[in-house]
């Protein structure tokens, strides 16, 4: 590999590290990671000669793209499940999707602290919605608040641990992208 290439993918692996870490705070850094990653194999596809032309390889990109869809689901899943495991119904898991969604949007105007509030107004909503789910539902008169409490902060640590699973998976997509692209 000459030198130029080695630049390149030295490049590549520092944008998308921030990608990466740009996960937690609610952005769609795995997503911008495998799209960077598209468009560079399909450049290489149209520019370079056939030897040299491919960085990744659709099968990498393709196995990439699986595991991306997985770390989304894990995501997602994971706040409603542990509203479950909590001792939550329905209604307390359907409020921690809704509460996640409208925390993060509302802490990133309301706490400008750049990608904080996006992730603290995830984990605040999550415990809300869960909480006013629970507290609301026909069920809720014959449960205290202490028990709609637990499911709310069962359903926060859920979602806390889906983001983190969901950042693990992206590390080991960047790592797969990036072992490759050394390939050459």
């Amino acid at each position: 590999m000459e030198w130029q290439a080695y630049l390149l993918v030295s490049l590549f692996s520092l944008i998308t590290l921030v990608f990466v870490v740009a996960i937690p705070f609610g952005l769609p850094g795995m997503w911008m990671m495998l799209g960077l990653a598209v468009i560079i194999e399909l450049l290489d596809t149209l520019v370079l000669p056939a030897p040299h032309s491919v960085t990744f390889g659709w099968s990498v990109l393709a196995i990439s793209g699986g595991l991306g869809v997985v770390g989304e689901v894990i995501e997602a899943g994971a706040g409603a499940a542990g509203t479950r495991m909590g001792g939550g119904t329905n209604r307390g898991m359907w409020g921690a999707i809704a509460g996640g969604i409208v925390g993060a949007i509302l802490f990133t105007v309301w706490l400008p602290v750049p990608l904080v509030g996006t992730l603290v107004g995830a984990l605040v909503g999550t415990f809300v919605g869960a909480f006013i789910g629970e507290a609301t539902g026909e069920e809720s008169r014959l449960r205290s608040r202490r028990e709609n409490f637990r499911a709310a902060g069962a359903a926060t640590v859920g979602r806390l641990a889906g983001t983190l699973g969901k950042t693990a998976i992206a590390i080991v997509i960047w790592v797969l992208l990036v072992w490759n692209a050394f390939q050459l």
